[in-house]
């Protein structure tokens, strides 16, 4: 029988399929996994925006969890769109009744690329109190990790420290994108334990890079699934995403920022 690793994705649909659930499962299949799903919210979307979002009911995420764990058993779970307190709750509750949690990843999405805020303070507050130290890592942004530690971070050094900061405030680890870093080059900044790495790439050039935040943290999720540690499995999700990007440059799918390619040809990049 062959081996495939289960990754869970609790994350809310995309109508457009190009971030959210269905990012996720392009990218956990793309790579070899088997993804199962738990959806938080559908939402009514495509490549200019959000029209509507419609949380689905704590009760029923919660059960959606369950259901996976219960008999799939995964070996990752990544953790997206989280809108409300109840649902925060019960993700934690659902989690946190297993006696030997996989690693889980968590793409915080508590601010829009507008730089307006999708979650109250209340539920920040119940997500760093119940999910983060459930967390084996955490993926924020620039806007995100404004957030988190109270001040701007738009420098490298910047990242470096509020990366270390948040690893130890909340006991995991913590990869700061720095994807809206002015200039050519990108950089990620990861804190695993006392661990620091920079990860530099050049800017590809592309007009759509919708879903790059889903598609990066599913795809750390699935190689963390394979037993890579958090700097390899960041290594390897980096890599992808750069041939997703360069993939996706050359499509023409909707009339704004568009959708990554998740199969590229294993040979580009």
């Amino acid at each position: 029988m062959k081996d495939i690793p289960v990754i869970l994705s609790i994350a809310g649909s995309d109508s457009s399929c190009g971030a959210g659930i269905q990012a996720d499962l392009k990218t956990i299949s793309a790579l070899g996994g088997y993804a199962a799903t738990a959806v938080t919210a559908v939402t009514a979307q495509n490549t200019l925006g959000v029209q509507a979002v419609y949380p689905l009911p704590a009760e029923v995420v919660g059960r959606q969890i369950d259901s996976v764990m219960d008999d799939l058993a995964p070996r990752a779970v990544k953790i997206g769109m989280v809108n409300d307190t109840p649902t925060v709750r019960a993700i934690a509750a659902s989690l946190e009744a297993r006696p030997a949690l996989p690693p889980v990843v968590y793409d915080p999405v508590m601010v829009s690329t507008s730089g307006r805020r999708l979650m109250s303070e209340e539920a920040v507050s119940t997500v760093l109190a119940r999910l983060f130290p459930l967390c084996t890592l955490i993926t924020p942004n620039l806007d995100e990790t404004r957030l988190l530690c109270g001040r701007d971070v738009r420098t490298v050094d910047g990242m470096r420290e509020a990366a270390r900061e948040l690893a130890t405030r909340f006991g995991t680890a913590v990869l700061v994108k720095g994807g809206h870093l002015e200039g050519d080059d990108m950089c990620d900044v990861l804190c695993s334990g006392a661990d620091i790495r920079l990860y530099r790439q050049p800017r590809i050039a592309s007009r759509n890079l919708h879903g790059t935040g889903c598609t990066l943290s599913s795809a750390i999720a699935t190689f963390l699934a394979r037993r890579l540690t958090p700097p390899e499995a960041v290594e390897r999700a980096k890599q992808y995403m750069a041939r997703c990007i360069e993939a996706g440059s050359l499509l023409r799918i909707g009339h704004g920022n568009g959708p990554l390619w998740h199969f590229p040809d294993p040979s580009d990049g």
